[in-house]
């Protein structure tokens, strides 16, 4: 059985996802935690550079 570093929990299979540019193995549960957070960030780093009108890339 593999760990979790993330959560500390014991799962059948551990999932690669990148955060940060960095490749994690973390379970499925936290996997998509950190998908859904990826995915607030960036559309609320969106949101503020449409304020300000920033029309270049990241």
């Amino acid at each position: 059985m593999a760990t979790c570093k993330v959560c500390d929990d014991e799962v059948d299979s551990l999932v690669s996802v990148k955060v940060d540019g960095k490749a994690k193995k973390m379970c499925e549960d936290c996997a998509d935690r950190a998908r859904e957070q990826a995915e607030v960030a960036e559309a609320s780093e969106a949101v503020v550079q449409n304020m300000m009108g920033f029309k270049g890339r990241r």
